[in-house]
């Protein structure tokens, strides 16, 4: 099930090993997916609300795991490309017990400080109760996000993209079942759908690390070899730690939007929690093509094949660009229909602020489309600063914005959808130029 990113042909390479990531990433989205329609149809529009302002917080936590997972995949790739089986088995022995104990320490900390969390996000005092009994137990699962998120990074790196999509595949048919059955006969309602969620999450990344330790036996973690050798602590750091303050950034922006969104009350609230899900849906291949291409920037970096990182950044702008647009027409056309995928057609209110949403975002799906392969350039190349940088510039902006502009009553709460694709293009723009300076020294 491995390909090799640095000798075949270049379009193939990337679209054979992005797919995989794209359907599994697609896979995984349905972990929160089918709670939110679940729960939507099936509990009611608090439920709903209480469920999609404690995603955008789960979505923060996990972006920590997630960044600190996706930058000690770049060294495990670059390691990988460069042939250097004896560092990189170092890095990922490292890199497990790092990021193992930040895993545990972040479930202890979101229990202990729930309720100030939820102060701090402005949960209207109706959905309290709600939100806290749903997020209490949906973050039990954070160590088993870890052991997926970790595993299917490290097996990426080494060009194996269909094992992690295979094991998603699996939780995410378990979590639908599991859903409906907690929900629905068993009546467990919010706490049915959270309890679904961690199960699936628990197969998922169990049953990846078993898989790993069976067919990987270089990667077997090893406490005598672990405490014996030279520990790569500083390389992890150097191509972690810039890459999880570019994910936990990206995603305290959000957060930060979402208490802003949980001002205007329930009703937005609702519209808010189901076109995030379906906008994250739609724009989630652009962003898993942006990380294959990342891994394939990182190996072939690896290896110092430079004209491949030349030819990979053309047909890799190409590709995402084309995706971009066809979505962006699909989601603006049928964005009432999609609305009505998790919310009751009796719901007009609701609807209508969803429908708004989805039809700004939907326009400028170029621009993130974008955005996540210079993230995935910078990365590959190791200047995880540099993307750390546009976070900054799309984030900083969005949410400045977004408290200026729906402060003015003539335009309200659409300002903070405008305030997104604005933060994009100015991301976008800086990002090229320097790209284009990048290329010209790799090219010397």
């Amino acid at each position: 099930m491995k390909m090799s990113l640095t000798e075949e042909n270049v379009t193939k390479s990337l679209l054979s090993f992005a797919g995989p990531m794209i359907l599994g990433n697609l896979l995984q989205q349905f972990y929160n997916i089918v709670d939110t329609w679940v729960v939507g149809r099936y509990v009611g529009a608090d439920a709903l609300a209480a469920v999609g302002s404690a995603y955008t917080l789960m979505t923060f936590l996990n972006s920590i795991l997630i960044g600190l997972c996706m930058g000690s995949g770049a060294a495990f790739s670059f390691y990988y490309g460069k042939k250097d089986q004896e560092k990189m088995c170092r890095c990922v022995r490292t890199a497990f017990v790092f990021i193992g104990a930040i895993a545990i320490v972040l479930s202890v900390l979101v229990q202990i400080f729930l309720n100030p969390i939820l102060r701090f996000l402005n949960t209207p005092t109706e959905l309290l109760a709600l939100m806290s009994a749903y997020i209490f137990i949906i973050f039990m699962g954070i160590p088993f996000i870890f052991l997926y998120n970790y595993f299917a990074f490290l097996l990426r790196a080494i060009g194996n993209s269909v094992v992690p999509l295979i094991f998603l595949g699996i939780a995410s048919i378990l979590n639908i079942v599991l859903d409906l059955y907690c929900v629905l006969d068993l009546q467990w309602g919010l706490q049915g759908a959270a309890i679904a969620t961690i199960i699936a999450q628990a197969v998922s990344g169990i049953g990846l690390g078993i898989y790993t330790y069976i067919k990987e036996p270089n990667f077997r973690f090893s406490y005598h070899k672990f405490i014996k050798e030279e520990k790569p602590i500083g390389e992890i750091l150097n191509y972690s730690l810039l890459t999880c303050a570019q994910q936990s950034v990206m995603n305290f922006g959000i957060l930060l939007i979402q208490g802003l969104v949980n001002s205007f009350g329930a009703s937005v609230m609702a519209a808010f929690a189901a076109a995030v899900k379906i906008d994250t849906l739609a724009y989630m291949p652009a962003q898993e093509f942006g990380n294959a291409y990342s891994i394939f920037m990182s190996q072939n970096f690896g290896a110092g094949k430079k004209e491949r990182l030349k030819q990979g950044t053309k047909n890799a702008v190409v590709i995402s660009s084309i995706f971009c647009i066809l979505l962006s027409a699909f989601v603006f056309g049928l964005a009432n229909y999609l609305m009505l995928i998790f919310v009751n057609e009796n719901e007009s209110q609701i609807i209508e602020i969803g429908i708004s949403y989805l039809r700004i975002e939907g326009t400028f799906y170029i621009g993130i489309g974008i955005l996540f392969l210079l993230y995935g350039y910078f990365r590959g190349i190791n200047k995880p600063a540099m993307s750390f940088v546009l976070t900054i510039i799309s984030l900083g902006t969005r949410v400045i914005l977004a408290y200026i502009l729906s402060a003015i009553p003539q335009i309200g709460v659409s300002g903070i959808w405008w305030s997104i694709p604005i933060g994009w293009l100015l991301a976008d723009i800086t990002g090229l130029v320097f790209m284009k300076q990048s290329l010209r020294t790799t090219n010397r």
